[in-house]
């Protein structure tokens, strides 16, 4: 739309274009403690990322045998939100399950 200035006239509105990316994604991981039960890291990888059983049982057998697994891949919000819930719930059933992100 044109802009009218009072002594200069009418002249046109500044282009802006916008460089759209798409958004960073994290990895969510599991660390493995020694503590916290394997059903119980099953239930939370079902529960908080939606993975069938089988595919639970095998991230849990990652953090289990290798000391992390990856829970999945999310954009930053999601990422820190799953990571919370995780924390969220050990804490509530007395585990030290722990959780990080890092950028993929």
């Amino acid at each position: 739309m044109a802009q009218y200035i009072p002594g200069l006239g009418e002249r046109a509105a500044p282009k802006t274009e916008l460089e759209l990316r798409p958004p960073s994604l994290y990895k969510v991981l599991m660390h493995n403690d020694h503590y916290t039960t394997m059903d119980f890291v099953v239930s939370v990888v079902q529960r908080v990322f939606h993975k069938p059983i089988e595919q639970a049982v095998r991230i849990m057998l990652s953090v289990h045998q290798n000391g992390i697994g990856q829970c999945g891949v999310y954009t930053s919000e999601i990422a820190e939100t799953k990571v919370a819930t995780v924390h969220c719930l050990a804490r509530k059933q007395g585990y030290p399950l722990r959780c990080s992100m890092e950028p993929e």
